[in-house]
């Protein structure tokens, strides 16, 4: 099995480090714009196989896509972030200029392969490619809920106590500090509802928290955060490369699924070795109902920005 990644950065090469740890494929290639960038990161990350014991291969390449060739997932985070001044609108038509480019290099040589979009605003990056391309909608897949929803789990954490792996939490919707669902009415540790452990004020907070956990990050670090993005990234490959089955919240392309259409938003999905296999409904209270439908609508919103491009 072969990954590509585009982009060498922070999240990318974060994403590269933790596949070769986790040893899911036999290949991966970093490609970036920058001259040698992925080169220097690859042979980086090649100088531990020897001390951490991998037998991943890894190499990096400048602009060169046959070197992606047949590659069973591609993962693209290139992309640039908002800069002082310029418009939401600027930077989607920048960001979906590159995406767009990037996914047809990538397709040209993998034709098959399943995408996974990381690049910002995801959902709208999602949807850009599924409109662009006429491959089937269940191989594009946005990683944005399996992030949120470790942020969701370690907030829940720290208010309770309970060790992360005893909890189960999810967020759907869109992936921003405003449209992000932090499924409160359905969080549990140990199989108990997290609304019967802590008062009504904690699960706010901690509903609060989990929305603006990126944002938090970057207050902190300066910049955005990337070990738990690459960890993310890492985690749903492994479930499309393993065909794991298992239901993740990733931004999928809807054709009715919670009554909404023609829209890529964070869902619960079984995911497998070909991409997202199914939606599946969770039964939300009237509150979550509602933030779910109003998350429609706002990445709806910023979809327009798309006009012209697709």
């Amino acid at each position: 099995m072969k990954v590509t990644i585009v982009g060498a950065g922070n999240v990318g090469a974060s994403c590269a480090e933790y596949i070769l740890l986790k040893e899911i494929v036999e290949e991966i290639v970093l490609l970036d714009i920058k001259e040698g960038f992925a080169e220097g990161k690859a042979l980086d990350l090649t100088q531990t196989t020897s001390t951490l014991g991998f037998k991943s291969k890894v190499s990096g390449v400048t602009n060169d896509y046959s070197s992606t060739s047949n590659s069973d997932v591609v993962v693209i985070t290139s992309g640039i972030p908002r800069k002082p001044g310029m418009t939401r609108e600027e930077l989607i038509g920048i960001n979906a200029g590159i995406v767009k480019s990037v996914s047809e290099n990538l397709l040209k040589y993998s034709p098959d392969a399943v995408i996974i979009v990381v690049s910002n605003p995801m959902d709208t990056m999602t949807y850009l490619v599924n409109k662009s391309f006429d491959i089937p909608k269940n191989k594009i897949i946005g990683m944005g809920g399996i992030l949120d929803s470790s942020r969701f789990k370690t907030y829940i954490s720290k208010f309770t106590n309970h060790s992360q792996h005893d909890i189960d939490a999810m967020v759907i919707g869109g992936h921003g500090d405003t449209t992000m669902i932090p499924l409160t009415s359905l969080a549990k540790c140990k199989d108990e509802l997290l609304s019967k452990i802590v008062s009504k004020d904690e699960l706010s907070k901690i509903a609060s928290e989990t929305m603006v956990g990126g944002a938090t990050l970057t207050k902190l670090l300066g910049t955005s955060a990337w070990y738990a993005p690459g960890a993310s990234v890492s985690y749903l490959v492994n479930a499309i490369v393993n065909d794991t089955k298992e239901v993740l919240p990733c931004s999928v392309y809807l054709t009715g699924e919670y009554n909404v259409e023609d829209i890529c938003i964070g869902v619960p999905s079984i995911i497998g070795r070909n991409g997202f296999e199914e939606v599946v409904e969770f039964d939300l209270d009237q509150k979550e109902l509602e933030m779910f439908n109003n998350s429609v609508k706002a990445v709806k919103q910023t979809n327009l920005a798309l006009d012209g491009l697709i």
